[in-house]
């Protein structure tokens, strides 16, 4: 059972839950002869206490944070570096842990994936850092043996970074914003809520984490319950966890869309800390005894089922039970529903195919990475496959441990000799089957993941070329029981199977004869080590007084991913290189942005080097006559007016923390995105500092192709406009109204510049 609060609720000895009623000021008192204080009891959650001890300087509505330590991984710190090294980059003023676990295939374009690996080497030991190499750690397993801490904040470049189960909040956010940390420069927020996350209960046998998370997601993702607020974990069944179950659920927050979540520490986390030699950074968290939820999500876990979240997203969520029992009606509206997502592919689905005499059989069986890889689920995983098989016909399985101290430990407790004498190929750590690098499934294949995405090509297909894979995600119990059933789908409650847990050790001196620690040890005279795919950041304009936009790509989808922004997969190993990585945007859900995007661009490079612009193009020039009828701008000088193209979504920026998201459409001359909504802070942050108005509009009164004239922009934006006039330059002149939301002062002062790396560069 999963009950979320239509109201903020108080909780009272970290137990008793009071609605936010016109009776709960009564309530607390009589229980605790207190008069309540909301303002009060808010500062009563951990969240906001880590969040106090974190700010520097707080206005009335902006905290100005520092955090602990930064992380990133080897598709954004060379992006990262490039541009805190353009703003003046002298030291990493905190740990900056760099991991090698996404472009971990070096055989993928050449050298250059390696290239940017001993890129990240030099830069730790001039600059100060931690170097991690490939496939000794995927970045959040390193981040939670070596680097969490009770109480600290750890602000990565990865979407996943979480560390809340073990008293650390973790925050994943584009690029951008740990290039402001490395500059001594503050993180601005303003204060998120809290909701409160109530577990009670004990998880069934065969349940597993991945099955508490989906739950969990499906019944607050679509609601938007969590959006940008923290999760607090609460309540007595917090206790009947085990650190990697915790774990589990925890890193799957982000597909909530939650920015972060942390929660109450005791007895089990304190035996992580000594396991892994580091006792004293254990302290105790827990709320307040008067604690105020501005939302409460209420789980039992005893009542939660083996779950899978079908494609193509994890809320797309049903038990197993009710799948198998209802096979054909709920594959036939996924494939319904699909093929309005890939209207433009014109994809043949064949998920009905799948059902074999009553019985749905899969293809493929992954568990990896952060959320799959982690000790206790390998542990179960092989407990299940003891003296069974994979068998030898079309389904394939394959395990990833997270790190190589956890794969050590598998060995030594024979756990991986279980799995390879059953048929599964097991391999070392290794992000690659969480966004379309590694066991990409055969075209209509369907696989079963415990990873932490199954959005639309994340596994690696490619529908305008007429590939297409399904991808559910299920808890790694489960996906064993699947594989010695010959891929027939089965619920790991649906078999017998020997639950013995296996004690953990950690050997540190894996990392310490591997990982280069530069902390402390800097050398600012050492040259970086430049591969020739590692290219700078190309200028970007600074903004114009006025801007005239050409909305290029139009879509309609309910929620946008930044998959489909920018893909995963091969792409990844462009990501050193804007311009190269910039003609892959939008590939897989409008084919010919980019060209449409370049041609757009030509008019603005005219503009910048001070010729008139292209009047030979007819749509220009009627562009301009008609900005030249409305009153006021009959004699406007054109080169005050800043040429870009936009796209328009519903809902943009779902899913991964990943810059090039927003940069790939700015160094082709994007200027802004135009949205009813975005899906997450992060991509918002993203589009603010490459210099992107996030415009957001409440009707799209214009349609693709169209020219959109925004007189007064940067006025607008420094005065702090709530709306912003502008006009549609369609058929017939019309007025549309946009806004920008809340901007922070840095946020207006980006955007008026151009991106973060101009405003670097002009203080």
């Amino acid at each position: 059972m999963v009950n979320l609060y239509d109201t903020g609720v108080y909780l009272l000895e970290g137990s008793e839950i009071i609605i936010d009623d016109e009776n709960a000021a009564t309530k607390i008192e009589c229980k605790t002869g207190k008069v309540i204080n909301k303002a009060e009891a808010k500062k009563g959650t951990i969240a906001s206490a880590i969040l106090q001890n974190h700010t520097i300087i707080q206005t009335n509505n902006t905290l100005k944070l520092k955090f602990d330590s930064l992380t990133a991984h080897d598709i954004t710190y060379v992006g990262i570096i490039q541009t805190a090294r353009a703003s003046g980059l002298e030291e990493f003023p905190i740990p900056f842990v760099m991991t090698n676990c996404h472009n971990s295939l070096c055989a993928v374009g050449g050298t250059i994936n390696e290239d940017d690996h001993m890129f990240s080497l030099s830069a730790a030991k001039k600059y100060g850092g931690i170097y991690v190499p490939t496939n000794m750690a995927v970045i959040h397993s390193y981040n939670r043996e070596m680097m969490a801490k009770c109480g600290n904040m750890i602000l990565g470049s990865d979407s996943h970074t979480r560390y809340g189960a073990l008293g650390t909040l973790g925050v994943g956010e584009g690029g951008g914003e740990l290039a402001k940390q490395l500059l001594g420069k503050t993180y601005d927020l303003t204060p998120p809520e809290v909701v409160g996350i109530y577990l009670t209960g004990k998880p069934q046998k065969g349940v597993g984490p991945h099955d508490i998370a989906l739950t969990i997601i499906g019944n607050v993702y679509k609601k938007g319950y969590v959006k940008n607020r923290v999760m607090e974990f609460i309540g007595d069944g917090i206790g009947n966890l085990d650190i990697d179950y915790r774990n589990g659920i925890d890193v799957m927050t982000t597909e909530t869309t939650c920015w972060s979540s942390i929660w109450c520490t005791d007895e089990k986390v304190e035996q992580y800390y000594t396991i892994h030699g580091r006792p004293k950074d254990y302290k105790k968290l827990e709320p307040k005894d008067i604690a105020y939820y501005d939302g409460l999500v209420y789980v039992d876990l005893s009542t939660i089922k083996p779950t899978i979240a079908m494609p193509f997203h994890p809320s797309n969520i049903y038990t197993i039970e009710e799948l198998k029992a209802n096979a054909i009606d709920i594959l036939q509206k996924i494939q319904s529903d699909s093929m309005k997502q890939f209207a433009q592919s014109k994809i043949n689905f064949d998920l009905t195919s799948k059902v074999k005499n009553g019985e749905i059989y899969v293809d493929q069986g992954i568990v990896a990475g952060c959320s799959g890889g982690t000790f206790d689920n390998v542990v179960a995983v092989a407990n299940i496959m003891n003296e069974n098989s994979t068998g030898n016909g079309t389904f394939s399985m394959s395990v990833y441990p997270d790190s190589q101290p956890n794969h050590l430990e598998l060995v030594r407790n024979g756990s991986i000799e279980k799995l390879i004498s059953a048929g599964v190929v097991v391999r070392s750590a290794f992000c690659g089957p969480c966004f379309g690098a590694g066991d990409t499934p055969a075209n209509q294949e369907f696989s079963i993941r415990h990873t932490t995405r199954n959005f639309p090509n994340r596994e690696g297909s490619k529908p305008t070329e007429g590939q297409l894979s399904y991808v559910a995600l299920m808890d790694a119990r489960s996906i064993a029981a699947t594989a010695i059933n010959g891929g027939k789908l089965t619920a790991a409650t649906e078999i017998e199977f020997n639950d013995k847990k296996r004690p953990y050790y950690f050997n540190r001196e894996i990392y310490d004869k591997r990982v280069f620690n530069g902390i402390g040890k800097n050398d600012p005279d050492l040259e970086l080590k430049f591969g020739p795919n590692i290219k700078d950041w190309p200028t970007i304009p600074k903004l114009t007084e006025h801007l005239l936009l050409k909305v290029i790509s139009y879509i309609t989808d309910p929620v946008t991913t930044t998959d489909e922004l920018i893909p995963s997969g091969e792409t990844s190993s462009y990501r050193s290189n804007p311009l190269r990585l910039a003609e892959f945007t939008l590939s897989r859900k409008d084919p010919r942005y980019v060209e449409k995007a370049k041609e757009v661009q030509v008019y603005e490079q005219q503009r910048e080097d001070g010729i008139a612009p292209n009047l030979d193009s007819e749509e220009l020039d009627c562009a301009y006559q008609k900005i030249k009828s409305i009153t006021g701008f009959s004699n406007i000088d054109f080169q005050n007016i800043g040429i870009g193209s936009t796209l328009f979504a519903n809902k943009p920026g779902d899913g991964s923390a990943r810059e090039q998201a927003a940069s790939c459409q700015r160094v082709l001359g994007a200027w802004a995105n135009l949205a009813k909504e975005y899906a997450t802070k992060r991509y918002r942050s993203n589009l603010i500092n490459w210099g992107m108005i996030p415009f957001i509009v409440d009707e799209p009164l214009f349609n693709e192709n169209d020219f959109i004239f925004i007189p007064n922009l940067k006025t607008s934006i420094m005065q702090r406009n709530p709306k912003i006039k502008a006009y549609v330059l369609g058929e017939k002149l019309s007025e549309i109204f946009l806004s920008v939301g809340d901007l922070a002062m840095d946020e207006q002062k980006i955007l008026t510049a151009g991106c973060l790396i101009n405003y670097y560069k002009e203080q």
